[in-house]
């Protein structure tokens, strides 16, 4: 079993309003709870219980000791200000890139906690460039009553929220400098809540929603527990993601529930020859008793996985509605091994698309830093690998198809175990480029047929 060891926080407890009073000017807000936040962690750390209500607030840095209570009934809005968000250079998408500082982040802390059962909103429909095709016409008309330009990209319209968002997207981010980023600030949009480099970090009870980009993103962090959280996004919300663990090391995510616009519970590990210079592999994953609702894939490794996946213990969770449910994805060029990976009592519900799927010609738009896909790779390190997998005491209610691979050569998808599986499928299997795949006492539900066979193809 994997341990993850959870923050110690100092049995003291503090109120907000001992601090400074709340209002309705988000910097006024902001400046209190930073303030409180700072005085505890100085003080050695406590429990600091903020107050039922709605408030609007700027950006907050969690700091080492403290637990930030969130009670019931208890709103933070992250309003979307300039003043609150400066560009820099961070990691998204497992590549260094431009980005805005985050509504919530925990840099480089230890033994600290959001809590309760209040709710943070990032004020992601502010942020996001929305596809038209994903809004009903008067979802779409009220998007241009609020703004009304778009552009016209790939068969659809995307609008975007503001004059600086729309400009930064006509430039192009590879063609932005750092130096004049902070006139198209929302362009680059922050995750809602951002830990890096942190330990011993604790998200239990709250609601996290409407992120401008991804809700949740640890990075580089060991023990990390998300327990009984709820993670909202529209399904149009654009890279709206519930969680992306990348080159973690001890995380646990228990008894929570994601409906989003994107993959729901992602495990990442950077992005080609770069990513793996550093050598910090996502491992010791254990996830458990969560429910997906609409989400591009239910549980998802990559397609960011340079640095490898290891390690990953999966049960008894269920996915409903989903795109997909098992989704592994990568591309030429990313290299990094995904291997020793376990799921097991796995319930599936009305999957759009395919129950497991592996896809190695995975591929987003590219910046010109990257490789593309394409390119023709430089060595063996370029060629990503995903094996020994095990999918087992597993039901699919109903998908499309069962079974998807799609592999590079027939060693980029090896050693695949799947067992005591039943499900409803229009297609049973669509494989190529894989190696000894087997398929044990698995029930076709609609033939009626017992499935015993090792694949190869």
């Amino acid at each position: 079993m994997i341990e993850v060891s959870k923050p110690i926080i100092k049995d003291c407890e503090y109120d907000i309003l001992d601090f400074g009073s709340l209002s309705n000017d988000p910097f006024e807000n902001q400046q209190t709870i930073q303030f409180a936040i700072d005085s505890v962690s100085n003080l050695g750390g406590g429990h600091l219980n903020l107050v039922p209500g709605y408030y609007k607030v700027g950006p907050l840095s969690l700091k080492s000791g403290v637990d930030l209570v969130i009670p019931f009934n208890c709103y933070l809005k992250f309003v979307k200000e300039e003043r609150f968000y400066k560009t820099r250079m961070f990691d998204y998408e497992g590549m260094e890139a431009i980005r805005t500082n985050s509504p919530i982040e925990i840099h480089g802390q230890s033994n600290c906690s959001i809590t309760g059962l209040g709710t943070i909103d990032g004020c992601g429909d502010d942020w996001r460039p929305v596809k038209n095709w994903k809004l009903t016409n008067k979802q779409w008309e009220a998007k241009l009553k609020k703004f009304d330009k778009y552009l016209e990209e790939k068969n659809t319209l995307l609008w975007y929220p503001s004059e600086s968002s729309l400009n930064g997207a006509k430039k192009g981010r590879d063609n932005i400098t750092l130096e004049e980023s902070q006139k198209y600030y929302d362009f680059f949009r922050p995750v809602l809540i951002s830990i890096y480099k942190s330990d011993k970090v604790l998200i239990q009870g709250i609601t996290s929603s409407n992120s401008p980009a991804w809700n949740i993103h640890p990075l580089f962090s060991t023990n990390v527990t998300i327990d009984s959280v709820s993670v909202k996004n529209e399904y149009s919300a654009q890279n709206g993601d519930g969680i992306d663990i990348e080159s973690c090391k001890n995380v646990e995510v228990m008894n929570s529930n994601f409906a989003v616009g994107d993959d729901g519970i992602c495990l990442k590990s950077g992005k080609n020859k770069k990513a793996r210079e550093i050598k910090v592999p996502c491992e010791n994953i254990y996830i458990h008793n969560n429910t997906v609702y609409h989400a591009h894939g239910g549980i998802v490794i990559g397609s960011e996985m340079s640095r490898g996946v290891r390690n990953v213990n999966a049960f008894d969770n269920t996915f409903i509605g989903t795109d997909v449910g098992l989704r592994f994805k990568s591309a030429m060029g990313r290299g990094g091994v995904v291997e020793d990976i376990h799921f097991d009592n796995i319930v599936m519900s009305d999957i759009n698309g395919e129950a497991i799927i592996f896809d190695l010609g995975y591929s987003l738009e590219k910046m010109k830093s990257e490789l593309k896909d394409n390119d023709t790779f430089e060595s063996n390190d370029d060629i990503p690998y995903f094996k020994n997998i095990t999918i087992s005491n597993s039901q699919v209610g109903s998908c499309n198809t069962f079974l998807k691979i799609n592999g590079i050569n027939p060693d980029t998808v090896s050693n695949i175990h799947i067992e005591n599986v039943s499900f409803e499928a229009n297609n049973r299997f669509d494989l190529n480029n894989c190696q000894n795949i087997e398929v044990v006492n698995t029930i076709d539900l609609l033939n009626g047929e017992c499935i015993n066979e090792t694949l190869n193809n």
